[in-house]
């Protein structure tokens, strides 16, 4: 693991340090390292979100669709 150093003004460190000790953080490495991890995710979904837009539209989710749906998983067992 490789260290990287970041400089924050007062108010901003005042505020990390208030979330990791309220937060169940250990560190505020752990701190930064959830936060990045939650912008992954965060661009992930976008991602996915944005290909789906792209996409053809799919079949239609009326209640005859899940019923169908139910009887492929009944007759699967």
């Amino acid at each position: 693991m490789s260290t990287m150093n970041v400089s924050l003004p007062d108010e901003l460190r005042a505020f990390v340090d208030e979330r990791v000790g309220q937060g169940g953080f250990g560190s505020t490495s752990e701190y930064v390292r959830d936060l990045i991890r939650r912008d992954q995710d965060r661009e992930r979904l976008r991602s996915l979100l944005l290909d789906g837009a792209e996409s053809r539209p799919g079949p239609v989710a009326d209640p005859r669709y899940f019923d169908d749906l139910r009887a492929r998983l009944s007759a699967g067992d």
